[in-house]
């Protein structure tokens, strides 16, 4: 969204500075002034694009969606004991009728605590704006192959697809296989990929991703433990045949995936336009602290490229499980350190040189891998993760840092190049 100069005042242009103004104020509420990117994300290539997960599996009672808390609570009251998020997220901006009151949770001064639902068109308008504030281009929305009969996952792809438009962001769908019946998947995710371009046209929004002329798809979950390796080439073919649901297929693979023996999954792999290898966990250990192991990427890159494909680094900004999993995943924790850990990861994908990141997730409380506003301030009742007195926007800041690295627009460093000051 841009403002003519040119023309008389008007509404929009009333609107338009009202939301720069309030980017400005933003930033200065944060100690550093933030650019509201208002130029259109090019929607045509992957080139150039940091693009994050965006989970949108949060839901409140009373949310109209005949849900609990979902993706909150393991039962339908939330209680300290039943918690399968890591992360409170910051509610400070969010109106009265985005925030759903916890009961039972306090803050420190004693204030209700709330949460919020993915399916508020106002919440999931209010991220995209802060993907626009902070340099961030957009998502690829997740669409779990196990959710699919719930209509609210519909719900909230309409207001993404909505507020990318609003906001000049681009998206792209990416299918999530986990958990669902192995036999069952081909013809459930190619049903769905066909609804979703001949009755909702959704390859024909100029907000939805393109690549090499084709809109992309995301296949999360090619998994050799998972299922057998004729079902990942079904897929491919379908979408590599020519005709209106032809695309361009990112796989989310394992990070042991060139260790594959079964040649049928080696060809499968070959076949993909786009490798993503799933790095989470895959950490050494060096003066004590955790690190993203990130010395095969040159080589996966290589491989790739051997193969006729291209390389999609994920990178991600730390990771726990103790709520969802329990005490004994503490050993599972990485630490944030700051940001650094982010950054290693970032620093690495950009001498790659790809051009490209996949920034894993946007909105992933759950496993504390979020880059979203967390507060510093989370409910007393139970163990929440923080941001450790940094800005509840410094992930934000550091993603839109990473995407200025990788494109080239900032030297290469590694030290973080800002400050939470």
């Amino acid at each position: 969204m841009s403002i003519d100069i040119k023309q008389q005042p008007s509404r929009a242009m009333f609107l338009g500075w009202v939301v720069l103004l309030w980017g400005i104020s933003a930033g200065m509420a944060t100690g550093q002034e933030t650019q509201t990117s208002k130029e259109a994300v090019d929607a045509s290539s992957l080139h150039g694009k940091a693009l994050c997960g965006y989970q949108g599996w949060f839901r409140c009672p009373d949310d109209g969606t005949r849900s609990s808390w979902l993706h909150w609570s393991r039962r339908r009251q939330i209680t300290p004991e039943s918690l399968t998020f890591e992360m409170w997220p910051d509610l400070s901006e969010f109106t009265p009728e985005e925030k759903f009151a916890v009961s039972g949770f306090t803050h420190a001064d004693g204030s209700q605590a709330y949460l919020y639902s993915s399916t508020h068109p106002k919440t999931i308008r209010r991220h995209f704006d802060w993907m626009q504030q902070y340099g961030i281009d957009g998502v690829f929305v997740q669409r779990f192959l196990v959710n699919l009969r719930q209509r609210s996952f519909d719900t909230v792809l309409e207001h993404v697809r909505t507020s990318a438009k609003e906001t000049g962001r681009v998206y792209g769908v990416c299918y999530d296989l986990s958990g669902y019946p192995a036999e069952r998947i081909v013809e459930r995710l190619t049903d769905d990929w066909k609804q979703l371009v001949d009755q909702r046209k959704l390859t024909a929004d100029d907000r939805y991703i393109h690549h090499n002329n084709r809109p992309v798809v995301f296949i999360w979950g090619l998994y050799p433990d998972r299922f057998n390796a004729e079902i990942a080439h079904q897929l491919l073919d379908f979408f590599h045949a020519d005709g209106p649901y032809q695309a361009t297929v990112i796989g989310g693979v394992p990070w042991t995936w060139r260790r594959e023996d079964d040649q049928r999954w080696v060809e499968a792999f070959r076949k993909l336009d786009v490798v993503s290898p799933w790095n989470h966990g895959n950490i050494l250990e060096r003066r004590g602290k955790k690190i993203a192991n990130t010395r095969m990427w040159k080589e996966e890159l290589a491989a790739t490229k051997e193969a006729g494909g291209e390389y999609l680094p994920v990178v991600y900004p730390g990771f726990a499980w103790t709520n969802l999993k329990g005490t004994g995943a503490k050993n599972a924790t990485i630490d944030r350190r700051g940001g650094e850990f982010f950054w290693e990861q970032c620093v690495a994908a950009a001498k790659l040189q790809t051009g490209m990141i996949y920034v894993a997730m946007f909105d992933e409380v759950d496993e504390a891998t979020a880059i979203f506003k967390v507060t510093n301030d989370p409910p007393q009742q139970a163990h929440f993760d923080t941001y450790e007195g940094l800005p509840s926007d410094w992930y934000l800041r550091l993603t839109g840092e990473a995407t200025k690295l990788m494109r080239g627009d900032i030297p290469l460093t590694e030290e973080i190049p800002i400050s939470p000051e």
